[in-house]
């Protein structure tokens, strides 16, 4: 998690276009959002009249690491109608939701 989060900015993630979309509805929570290709729009009115945050991925090719390969996806984020406090809100959970870890 971060301590606060610019209007837009890209992220790399470790994961296929599948379990992106399995995780996002859960991230994004009770939001209404719209699937617009490679991409979504997320109504976020709850937080702000208006609000709203656009998200896209691409398919980058696989981190190879040894023997290990691991798939990646180039996403950006750009929220819309949000102040500093509200965006770390919203991506604070947004980002809980995508954690993942081993162990």
């Amino acid at each position: 998690m971060q301590s606060h989060y610019d209007a837009s900015f890209v992220r790399e993630m470790g994961c296929t276009v599948s379990e992106w979309m399995g995780w996002l509805p859960a991230a994004i929570g009770e939001h209404p959002w719209t699937l617009q290709g490679e991409g979504a729009h997320v109504a976020l009115d709850r937080l702000q009249a208006g609000a709203s945050l656009d998200v896209r991925w691409q398919v980058l090719s696989p981190r190879l690491i040894a023997l290990a390969r691991i798939p990646r996806l180039e996403v950006s984020f750009t929220l819309h109608g949000l102040d500093a406090a509200q965006r770390y809100t919203f991506m604070k959970r947004f980002d809980l939701y995508m954690q993942r870890g081993g162990g």
